[in-house]
Order: C-alpha cells, then structure tokens, then sequence
C-alpha cells in the first residue's frame, strides 16, 4: 500500500495530538494517510500498554487512517542506532509516502526530540540503494520522503508554516480523547500527571485557536521544516 502520508509518533496519541486535524483534512480531501508509533507508551503513569494499543486502534478509526503499525522500540530507552534506524527504513520503504510528519525537534518528553532526529535520519538513509531491506522475503526498493515536517507538541516552538484546521478541530479532539486513560476524565481514578490535567485539554483547542487567529483562520496547527517551502508564485501563500 503506497500512502500519500506517513505520520510517525514517539508515543500512542503523539500524532494525535501534533497533527491529528491535518490528517484528517488530507484523508478528507482524498489523500492516504498511516500511522507509526515508534513505542507501546508503556512507561505512561496512566494506563498500560494494552489500554493504550486498544486507545490507538479507536483514535486511527476516528481520524480514518489507512494503516497503523507499532514498532515496538523501548519506552523512554530507543535510542537512534542502525537497528532503530533500519526498522524506520523498512516501514519508509513498504508505505513509500510522499510526506513524513513527525515528533517535534525539541520538547518536554526525552522520546519526542529523539524520536524527530531517529526519524529524519531514517528517511535520509532509506533513500540510499547501498542500504539493502527486505520485507517478507522481497527486497525492498530505496525511497526518500519527498518532505519531512516535524509537528509541534508540548513546547512553543514557532512554525515555519501552518494548515488551516478549522473544519477539522472536532474530529482531532475526538480522536485525542479517545486516549480514555492519558487526558482529563473526572472519573479516571489514578494519579495526576500533566497531560491529565483540564488545562493541558483546554491547550489543545486554545494553541490551535491561537494559531488560526494569526493566520486569519478559526484554527490552525504548525509544522517546522528541514529545508525551505517553495512556492511557484507569490499568490500561492495565503
């Protein structure tokens, strides 16, 4: 199955939460969309990684993705090695997207700054025809991502561009609450975090709201780039 776009997440409900509205809108307009998660999210306070595997399959339905895998790495302890980066590759090579959204460059949990380099450096090798993969017995072609776009999470970091998520802000708050066991719910009974917090909620709609109202939009979500977005006229940016 080729996807028009490959959204790759340190965690369950990272690219939920990072662009979750923007792959709703490319699926809506027509475009395939998969889901990685890099980890099971086992180290979570809340929840376990069974609850979060049952969680993420009822997020991916709510946004209409065309796929989701879970590679499995270590919670909190992946590193980017060859056998990290070879995994990321394969998955690259199967799925061949056009565009790779993924974790921020920088940010309060150590996975998601990691989870960006591993990422970007995976699409980088994964066009190189020195590198072999293989996937169930056939060798695989090399690809390169034609874009690498890194979401924003946690951490105000300033985007290089934004997409206009108006239309799309419920079906992304759904998909984030979804997440029973991570975010606000008055009658989850275990123990406080920051993410399970009404406020931290509350951030997802008002950032978004923020974005768009610098733009022009009811609400927006943001993106940094690798290497500069060219327009074929100026009338193009909006």
């Amino acid at each position: 199955m080729k996807l028009d776009i490959l959204a790759i997440g340190a965690h369950p409900d990272d690219v939920e939460l990072g662009c979750g509205a923007t792959i709703a809108k490319e699926i809506a307009n027509g475009k395939k969309v998969g889901i990685i998660d890099l980890t099971r999210g086992e180290l979570g306070t809340r929840g376990t990684a069974e609850t979060r595997k049952q969680e993420a399959e009822n997020a991916a339905k709510i946004l209409g993705v065309s796929v989701r895998e879970n590679l499995g790495f270590a919670d909190g302890f992946f590193v980017n090695d060859k056998e990290h980066q070879l995994a990321i590759i394969k998955m690259i090579r199967k799925y061949q997207p056009e565009i790779v959204l993924c974790n921020a460059i920088d940010d309060r949990h150590i996975d998601h700054g990691k989870g960006s380099k591993l990422v970007s450096n995976a699409c980088f090798l994964s066009g190189l025809i020195k590198i072999e993969t293989s996937e169930d017995k056939k060798t695989q072609e090399p690809w390169r991502p034609k874009h690498v776009y890194h979401y924003i999470q946690w951490k105000h970091i300033e985007p290089d561009f934004v997409v206009d998520i108006s239309e799309f802000i419920d079906v992304k708050m759904k998909a984030v609450m979804a997440y029973k066991t991570q975010f606000y719910n008055p009658d989850e009974k275990g123990p406080q975090t920051p993410i399970s917090s009404k406020n931290f909620t509350d951030s997802i709609n008002y950032r978004a709201r923020d974005l768009g109202r610098l733009v022009g939009v009811e609400y927006a979500e943001g993106f940094t780039v690798e290497r500069y977005v060219s327009v074929n006229s100026l009338f193009d940016i909006k």
